[in-house]
């Protein structure tokens, strides 16, 4: 390889090994105005668009380990996507984008060295952020122990309520008191 070339592809491998995930798109058709607002809204999700010739990412790909499959998807207009954060938020970036404008199209993806088919990806889309995901998660681990703690309080307040009131209770202490000198008294006379 030239070591033009070589110095490229070095390049490109050290930003894809910083990555857990590599999104393949076709940019075919779209216009530079269009192309700043997609970077634009990847790097406000931590990732990034990289526009570079097919060869040079079979290339990074292979000395990556990736799936020789995703070479079938390096043809035409070719752009990767790739992050150090969550790849859900950039699926559903460029789904969202995708939405408005039909552009781009996604080719395939690579997620920790698995090929992942466009309906993944958009899977991938509909998830939520790994945020949203800890959180659903919490509420459902909070259910039982609220549900408990709701029947718990539910039966004190239902004893509470059928107990009798505090004062009749003290009533019958006082008279217990008062006959019980009464009852000393009485042995020693």
């Amino acid at each position: 390889m030239n070591p033009d070339k070589k110095v490229i592809v070095d390049q490109l491998l050290t930003r894809i090994n910083k990555s857990p995930y590599v999104l393949l798109v076709d940019y075919t058709g779209m216009t530079v105005p269009q192309f700043n607002e997609i970077r634009k809204r990847l790097r406000n999700v931590g990732s990034n668009l990289h526009v570079t010739k097919n060869s040079y990412v079979k290339a990074a790909g292979s000395d990556r380990g990736f799936p020789v499959e995703l070479n079938a998807d390096l043809k035409g207009q070719t752009a990767i996507v790739f992050g150090e954060e969550d790849v859900c938020k950039a699926a559903q970036v460029v789904k969202k984008f995708r939405t408005e404008t039909k552009k781009p199209g996604i080719k395939s993806a690579v997620l920790d060295g698995t090929l992942l088919t466009p309906d993944k990806v958009e899977s991938l889309a509909d998830v939520g952020s790994r945020e949203d995901l800890l959180a659903t998660l919490l509420g459902v681990l909070n259910a039982p122990g609220s549900s408990i703690a709701r029947a718990i309080r539910a039966k004190a307040e239902k004893d509470a309520e059928g107990s009798p009131a505090p004062a009749a209770q003290e009533a019958p202490a006082a008279e217990a008191a008062t006959e019980a000198p009464a009852a000393e008294a009485a042995p020693e006379a």
